[in-house]
């Protein structure tokens, strides 16, 4: 087991499943099928990210670099919370973006029922260790454990 030390943007504890992107995230292509098509498991849909096309999202420790794309990603990531097709966790190993820094925290603040833990500045250490199917266990303090 190793362990990172991140920075905490939205507080939160979960063990999930690690999805590890080496590309940024592209928030709207990515969830798009899940917000307006109606996939519940929220499959990747952003062709241009081969880490991730295709696989199912929603439930998994998703580990990346930084989120890319237009300036709706913030309202993509709550609108994911709020239809409960949200990542287990969100965890950045550059800093996050203040897009998606707003979604991650209006999500949290707005949504009672809806936990999405988000903690960046993991480093690149983080992502080269780190690989699909490790388990991935976010402490409060915004510890980040890889089994």
């Amino acid at each position: 087991m190793k362990e990172f030390k991140g920075r905490v943007i939205a507080p939160g504890t979960v063990t999930a499943e690690a999805l590890v992107s080496h590309g940024g995230l592209n928030t709207l292509a990515s969830f798009q099928k899940a917000l307006q098509f109606g996939d519940k498991e929220a499959t990747c849909g952003d062709q241009n990210n081969p880490d991730l096309f295709g696989k199912k999202m929603k439930g998994k420790a998703l580990c990346l670099p930084q989120t890319i794309g237009s300036t709706t990603g913030g309202m993509v990531l709550y609108c994911a919370c709020s239809m409960k097709r949200q990542p287990a966790c969100l965890l950045f190993s550059k800093p996050i973006d203040s897009l998606a820094a707003a979604g991650a925290v209006l999500a949290d603040v707005w949504l009672d029922d809806v936990s999405m833990p988000v903690v960046d500045n993991l480093g690149e250490e983080f992502l080269a260790y780190v690989k699909d199917g490790m388990t991935i266990t976010v402490k409060d303090d915004g510890v980040v454990c890889v089994d």
